[in-house]
């Protein structure tokens, strides 16, 4: 049997849309590191029936609430009524494509003491793309993120971001509630501004892919693609990439300043 770790304060939010097999992937991976949460509660996008059909076969065996709709309503929508759901203090939020790590655990401790310790932390992050611009030391192998005007690089604006993160319970209530009906990556971001105009803080897991691995199979793809110019290494593409980046920069100062959320 693996060591139990008891988190009775934390809520473990699912979001799901159409990857029944992956959320049971999940659900195993976090009973095999014996975590045992106070509530487990999985938001469904109105996936198609042969989905719900397994989310409710699971149900008994892994006792989380199901949050359901009717049709496809959007990522927004999904957090929110998933969000609106939780009673606990705190809340893991993970996406289901996702499973996190051996060392997981461990981790997470060190997390829960910090948001125990600190009042004033809304958010800590376990996973990420890319490195944070600026970061400063803070423990356990974590680091606060720090928001520099100063710096000019557009990736400091996602400060808050959608990967697997723990945050307080209130959080829709401090920071407004995510946008509905857009794409999931315009919902991200308009997040991610509101949580820098209203000073957000919170804490990066330096070593940001050790925590948690994204699974995408062949069977449940990602949902998310990345437009191809954004990868391309021909120098033409580069340039373009590089005068991309820059008014994305400058779209987000103006964001930032003007966008009211």
């Amino acid at each position: 049997m693996p060591e139990a770790y008891s988190f009775p304060d934390v809520t473990l939010l699912i979001t799901h849309y159409n990857r029944s097999a992956s959320l049971q992937r999940l659900l195993e991976r976090f009973h095999s590191l014996g975590c045992i949460f106070g509530d487990i509660v999985v938001s469904d996008d109105g996936s198609k029936p042969e989905h719900v059909a397994l989310l409710q076969k699971l149900q008994p065996e892994y006792k989380y609430r199901l949050i359901t709709t009717p049709v496809n309503k959007g990522l927004g929508n999904n957090i929110n009524k998933g969000q609106d759901a939780v009673t606990t203090p705190l809340t893991l939020y993970v996406q289901e494509d996702f499973e996190p790590s051996e060392i997981f655990p461990t981790h997470f401790k060190d997390a829960l003491q910090f948001m125990n310790e600190q009042a004033n932390l809304d958010i800590v992050r376990f996973y990420a793309y890319f490195l944070y611009p600026k970061l400063r030391p803070y423990a356990k192998g974590f680091s606060e993120m720090v928001y520099s005007p100063w710096t000019q690089n557009h990736l400091k604006f996602y400060y808050y971001s959608d990967h697997p993160h723990l945050r307080r319970s209130n959080f829709l209530q401090k920071f407004g509630r995510y946008a509905e009906g857009m794409k999931g990556d315009i919902t991200e971001y308009r997040m991610a501004i509101a949580f820098l105009q209203k000073k957000g803080k919170g804490l990066f897991y330096n070593d940001f892919r050790a925590l948690f691995y994204q699974k995408n199979s062949l069977d449940e793809p990602s949902t998310m693609n990345r437009a191809n110019w954004r990868e391309s290494k021909s120098p033409m593409m580069m340039l373009v990439r590089a005068v991309y980046l820059r008014y994305k920069w400058l779209k987000c100062m103006w964001d930032l300043k003007s966008m009211h959320l």
